[in-house]
């Protein structure tokens, strides 16, 4: 326990925000930065590709399917290397790590956030879409009004499981050198050399600490979720 606490007191500010404000941000706080923007850059395309996936024209959602489950198919690691090399091509810009890991994150949660707004999508009872239509609704007006609010809504507990899932994947992205957490950790154990177990059972304990924290509010979110549908259904 005297070791834990000599490495928090010690390295604590270089875990939780890298060199910050004398240098980039990192650590626990870029973590976090990764895994929140890789989640909102990512939703508005899980959505259409959520409507594609749905959607009765095979021009559409026959791509759409293709896209996810190649993306689904691919380890993370391997969209980290194909974004690191790739974006700069297609740019002709060369970006910085954190950007990289961004796009390689967005391109993960685009194929497995759709495939769960698919899901959602696809519980919508069809009696309200009928019903929907039968007033006059476009079919765009039925998805923005009726389908996607209520998808949405009881997706809410999925997509918190989602950015738990992003959370511990922006640990790969010590391999190119981004000063997020895991890489934080990597440099106190070179600066100690003698404690790895102790630097790593911290780092362990953290994405611990993180992960449990918002499996709780997924609890929390299905419960008050349920209770809506129990109110709605008296």
């Amino acid at each position: 326990m005297g070791d834990l606490y000599n490495i928090v007191t010690t390295y604590g500010l270089q875990l939780l925000i890298g060199e910050f404000p004398r240098g980039p941000l990192g650590g626990l706080a870029l973590t976090l930065i990764l895994a929140v923007s890789g989640l909102v850059c990512a939703f508005p395309l899980a959505v259409l590709f959520g409507i594609a996936r749905t959607s009765s024209i095979r021009a559409i959602a026959l791509p759409a399917a293709a896209i996810v489950h190649t993306l689904r198919g691919l380890p993370v690691l391997m969209l980290i290397f194909w974004a690191y090399f790739i974006v700069p091509l297609l740019t002709g810009k060369s970006i910085s790590g954190t950007t990289t890991v961004i796009c390689a994150l967005v391109a993960y949660e685009v194929a497995f956030l759709g495939e769960v707004i698919k899901a959602g999508i696809q519980a919508i009872p069809k009696g309200q879409v009928e019903a929907s239509r039968s007033l006059g609704m476009s079919y765009f007006k039925t998805l923005q009004d009726v389908v996607l609010p209520q998808a949405l809504f009881n997706m809410i507990p999925s997509i918190l499981n989602q950015l738990i899932s992003l959370i511990k994947n922006t640990s790969l992205a010590y391999i190119i050198s981004v000063n997020e957490l895991t890489y934080a950790a990597y440099q106190v154990n070179a600066q100690l050399l003698t404690k790895p177990f102790q630097v790593y059972f911290l780092l362990a304990m953290t994405y611990f600490a993180i992960c449990y924290g918002l499996s709780s509010m997924v609890g929390l979110a299905e419960r008050r979720i349920k209770q809506k549908r129990q109110f709605r259904s008296v």
